[in-house]
Formats: C-alpha cells, structure tokens, sequence
C-alpha cells in the first residue's frame, strides 16, 4: 500500500470530445481491473484517514481501496454497500476533489487517490459478476412512507429496507429519482443506473408510487393514518433570480427548466418546458456544477456559441474542477469577474468586478468596479443562481415548524416538529450535494429504525 512513490495519480479515460458532444451518453470510462487495483494500491492507509472523516456518509474507504488493492472484489464490494446507498452514482457524481479526494493525505504531494473511479469500479465490476446489494428478508411489522424519491428518498428507503421495514415511495413525476432522474445531465450519469437502484429497492419489497403528488393526489392525513413514520425528502428545485432588470424576459430560463425538458425529451415523455438552443447564443449566469451541467447541456443541443459568466475568478467557482475542464474541452467560453446588471432581448448588460482582501475568515468578497459597463450579447439566458427550498401546501397545512428560508427543521435524528415525520436532504438544508443528501437520508433512517424497534 506504498506504491504512490512509483505510481502516478491516474483519472479515468474519456471519451473524445468530438464523439461525446454529438449525444449524453457518460464520458468517462471505468476502470479496468489492473487499473483500478494498481491505483487502489497507491493508498497508504492512514491510521485516522481524512478521506474517510471528510466523506458525508463516512464511507470505509481505506478498507475498500485496500481490498481492491488485493483483488478481492467481494469483499470491496460489501464494504462499499455498506455504508453507501448507490457508490457506484456517487463515485460518478460527487466532487470528490473538494471532499475525499481533497483531503488526502497525498493530494498535496504526489496526487490524491482516485477514489471516485475506484468506488466505481468496484460496484460496476461487482454487478457484471453478480453481486448485487443485500436486504433482509425478515419484516418487521413496520411500515414507512417516503415523500420524494431523490437522493435523501432513495437513501432512507434502503437503509430502512435492510433493516426489515416497509417503505412505500411517493414521487409526483414521471419516474423515480429526483435530480439524479432529471437534474443531472446522461453524460454525467447514465438514467438506466437510477432505474437500477430503484429496482433493486422494488425488489426488496418497496412499493413504488410515481406520478403521485402528496397534498393532491394523496393526502397528507392518509399517510399521518397509515404509516408509522414518514420521512420527507422533497427536495428544492426553485430557481433563483439575481435581481435584476429583465430577469424574466422571454429568453430567460431557469437551469432546471433547461435541463429537466431535455431529460424529458430524451425519456420521450411529455415535456414541460423544451428551450431550443440549437444555432442560437447561449449565455449561461453561474459557476456551480448546475451551470456546467447547462453549458454542457447546450453544447451536445447544438448552440452557435456558450459561454459561462461568473462573479468571482476562477479559482473560486464552486463547481467541481473536472466539470469545469470537461466545460473547456468541449467549447465553453468562461467569462470571470462579471457580475449581471440587467438583460433585454438583445443580452446581458454586466459590470467587471474584482475580489476584496480576504476577511478574517479568509474569504474574499465581490467588488464591482465603477465604470467597467459592457455588454455581452445573447440570444438566450440561462440563470443558474442557485435554489431556493420549495414549500408543498402539505407542508404548510401539517404545521410543521420552518426556519426562515422555508426549509424544514429538523432536530440532530432529523426529526421535525411532529415526533412522527422526519425530512433531510435539500428540503431541510437547501440546495447543496447528493452525497448529503443521501447522508441524511442515512441518518434519519437510522433514528426511524431505533424508534420503531422500541415500539
């Protein structure tokens, strides 16, 4: 497990770029075997590993790097299931750099481990040879409803059907999955691995309720009636507005309008909203992995050209770093130190800003340089500023308490004001990462069971 000296850090292969724009199928490949185990190899196995502390579901990742290492697939595969509701999604999905792979011992000196391919890996693998994830078969006598059916859904019905508990899923779309169904462009994701896990779960006894929107098609009594918890994982999927003049002209769309219609064309389902970019200007308003996911996206639609405008520089995006330079690869124009003034049919009228001196937290913040007006045109406008939480009318009429951005409170078992319900996920912290999504789904799932083994 000493091998970083003579082995280099080594990232997945792509796609070439100019066969990955031409539809969404992933870009990246898995490893091979000899890949994946000589790089597992290069883990030096800390006795207080940082990757395993920074991992929001504290994944074992040194124990499973060291049994890939050792060619046991098995084993690697068990470990990785068990604290993980769908490591082979995250390992394709989560920015590893700026979570586990960020905080390895070896990130500073001789390159982070590739933790993210290698969990891939080890569950693509495993499913090619069998494997598959273990529930019990012994019930309990219990039942759970789960409002939602994304990360945080998806992660409380798995981990509350290993532990014998019914679970019936409610989702008001088409399909199950929540963003990582309709959020998260193919070429990231592949939607036949959501439908997998979903299935897996179905299996294991889940019954499964898609086009059904609790408050409309159910009620939220019935499942107060009928269920002995609930947990709520309904995610937030508003798109936020900066502010500005124009800011809902025709030719301005929010991200999750631009990327759930193209989903839905692409599952040939009816679509909501279908913006058509093809031979068009796209200026896209962001630097989170939700505006890479839209320039991306206009990339493989076809757009005459696609740039990203951003408020800060660079090295203070948010988004990951592997997004940002599959962005670059692929065409992506990226204009830093803007910040958006107001738009009209023509484009964007932006001012150049420049970054403050870090205050004591470290952080600088954005200053807009006086007379530094300019104008960049555009045929369409994409906002992708963030989320704000959503808030259901079944939400309001059960009284739950809020904090004052409408998310719902939660206690540390992620239980709200009503002892009976539970919620985690975008809806309680607000937008932010599947994998803590998923961690709160975990966490939840595990407090619904202690309390319902005491019953």
């Amino acid at each position: 497990m000493l091998n970083f000296t003579k082995i280099d850090r080594n990232n997945p292969s792509k796609r070439g770029v100019m066969d990955r724009i031409k539809d969404f199928k992933e870009v990246y490949n898995v490893f091979d075997k000899n890949k994946a185990s000589e790089q597992a190899d290069r883990c030096i196995g800390c006795g207080d590993p940082y990757c395993h502390n920074k991992c929001p579901l504290h994944n074992i990742i040194p124990a499973w790097l060291k049994q890939t290492a050792q060619n046991d697939l098995e084993l690697a595969f068990n470990i990785s299931n068990e604290t993980s509701p769908f490591p082979e999604i995250l390992g394709r999905i989560c920015p590893q750099d700026v979570l586990c792979e960020g905080d390895c011992t070896l990130n500073d000196t001789h390159g982070a481990i590739t933790i993210g391919a290698v969990e891939t890996y080890i569950s693509e693998t495993g499913f090619d040879n069998g494997l598959v994830p273990k529930f019990s078969k012994n019930k309990i006598g219990k039942k759970v409803a789960v409002v939602g059916s994304g990360p945080a859904g998806i992660s409380a019905a798995t981990f509350l059907l290993r532990a014998g508990i019914d679970v019936d899923m409610y989702e008001r779309a088409n399909r199950a999955g929540g963003l990582l169904t309709y959020g998260i462009p193919g070429f990231k994701l592949d939607k036949h691995r959501v439908e997998r896990r979903i299935n897996w779960l179905c299996d294991a006894g889940m019954k499964l309720f898609t086009n059904c929107e609790i408050g409309k098609d159910k009620s939220f009594e019935e499942l107060e009636q009928n269920y002995d918890a609930i947990f709520l994982g309904i995610g937030s999927t508003k798109g936020k507005y900066p502010g500005i003049s124009g800011e809902k002209n025709s030719n301005v769309y929010l991200a999750m309008e631009f990327l759930t219609g193209i989903q839905q064309r692409n599952f040939e389902e009816t679509v909501t909203t279908l913006i058509d970019v093809k031979d068009k200007n796209v200026v896209v308003i962001g630097g989170g992995d939700t505006a890479m996911d839209c320039v991306r996206t206009s990339v493989r639609e076809g757009a005459k050209t696609i740039k990203c405008l951003y408020r800060r520089d660079e090295a203070n995006m948010p988004g990951s770093k592997k997004e940002v330079q599959n962005s670059k690869e692929e065409g992506v124009q990226f204009v830093f130190n803007v910040s958006p003034l107001g738009i009209d049919e023509k484009g964007v009228t932006l001012i150049q800003t420049a970054m403050s001196e870090p205050d004591e937290s470290g952080r600088s913040s954005v200053v807009l340089v006086a007379g530094s007006e300019y104008s960049e045109s555009a045929d369409i406008v994409i906002l992708a500023l963030g989320f704000d939480q959503e808030l259901p009318s079944f939400i309001k009429n059960a009284n739950l308490e809020l904090d004052r951005w409408n998310g719902i409170k939660v206690n540390a078992n992620y239980q709200t004001s009503n002892p009976k319900i539970y919620a985690g996920g975008d809806g309680v912290r607000g937008a932010d990462l599947a994998v803590r999504a998923a961690a709160d789904g975990k966490v939840a799932a595990e407090n619904i069971i202690k309390v319902l083994l005491n019953k």
